[in-house]
């Protein structure tokens, strides 16, 4: 059997129903990636404002994503620059909790890899939370988010853990002063290198 084009696949995704039962505002599969990305960003599901939008990472968690990576819009929303491949393609719905569902479990399983056969010249993936560094790392699966980012440096090569920038990393991040000092200066220079 053939291997799709990248854009006959883009296709099949953007039209993939797969969950629809589950999905309280319908698919609406949100991702994108070019052939030629350095950058991969593997991160949870689109938010409500990205649902709407149909742009990924467009909410003020993509505001400090970016502002963490170092990079502005136009880099970012560049397909053959950075890729966007969360773990779940659509908008799971709002938690009763407060904050959203995990993303569902069918994209991975069904996309990565396939979308990945598509990305030979990325250099660098970023894990965005949790369910990104259980699925990348064998190491995550055990460990605590905070344990998981704050190893960076034993991760593979090519691959860096990160929390999710959303408002509640904010009180994070003050309990965790190296993430500023130590891996968001790593962090940057891992991303201007791969992007060139």
């Amino acid at each position: 059997m053939m291997t799709p084009t990248l854009p006959d696949l883009l296709h099949d995704i953007r039209a993939c129903a797969v969950c629809k039962a589950s999905l309280p505002l319908g698919p609406r599969p949100i991702v994108q990636v070019g052939r030629l990305a350095r950058v991969l960003v593997v991160g949870q599901a689109p938010g409500r404002r990205a649902h709407e939008s149909g742009l990924p990472w467009n909410d003020s968690s993509g505001a400090r994503l970016r502002e963490w990576m170092g990079v502005d819009e136009a880099r970012f929303y560049d397909p053959d620059r950075v890729a966007l491949m969360p773990m779940g393609f659509c908008y799971p719905g709002a938690s009763e909790r407060g904050g959203d569902h995990p993303p569902r479990p069918e994209c991975a399983s069904i996309w990565h890899e396939r979308l990945r056969r598509h990305m030979d010249e990325v250099r660098l993936t970023l894990l965005v939370g949790r369910y990104a560094q259980k699925a990348y790392l064998r190491d995550a699966s055990g460990a605590t988010l905070t344990d998981t980012v704050r190893n960076f440096e034993r991760a593979p090569p090519g691959l860096l853990p990160l929390p999710h920038p959303s408002w509640r990393s904010t009180v994070w991040m003050r309990r965790n002063p190296w993430f500023e000092t130590k891996l968001l200066p790593t962090l940057r220079a891992a991303v201007a290198a791969a992007l060139g």
